[in-house]
């Protein structure tokens, strides 16, 4: 949400404590959708819009990436979950780094990402 002057408004979103690692929350403000992310002790903020579609990705499933194994004679050895953590958006199953917004099928879309401020326990993002 931006002011009548265009500066940027810090918007409360509660205590870090209260958002367990891992978690998420989706915020609104006016016209305005955020989806908050916790991953360690960062505090991650992007769009709840796919920009595939549209469709509300910050509300998607959160899992680590599925990597397949291959063995030097380059055969499938079965499927392992890395460290990476991916959003899958629930409308056409686009990924998206969590870290960095990115699309990892195809890394020109990317989601919006708004800034995160911590004062102590205190959560903003600024939008």
């Amino acid at each position: 949400m931006k002011t009548l002057e265009g500066v940027m408004e810090e918007i409360a979103i509660g205590k870090l404590s209260d958002i367990a690692d891992g978690d998420y929350r989706i915020v609104s403000v006016d016209q305005l959708e955020v989806g908050i992310f916790r991953n360690g002790s960062k505090v991650l903020a992007y769009e709840n819009m796919c920009p595939h579609a549209g469709g509300p990705v910050c509300q998607g499933k959160i899992f680590n990436k599925v990597e397949e194994v291959i063995t030097p004679d380059k055969k499938s050895a079965g499927l392992r979950f890395g460290k990476a953590r991916h959003i899958v958006c629930p409308w056409h199953g686009y990924e998206y780094d969590i870290k960095t917004g990115e699309c990892v099928s195809d890394r020109k879309l990317k989601l919006r990402k708004y800034e995160v401020i911590q004062k102590g326990d205190e959560v903003y993002v600024r939008a």
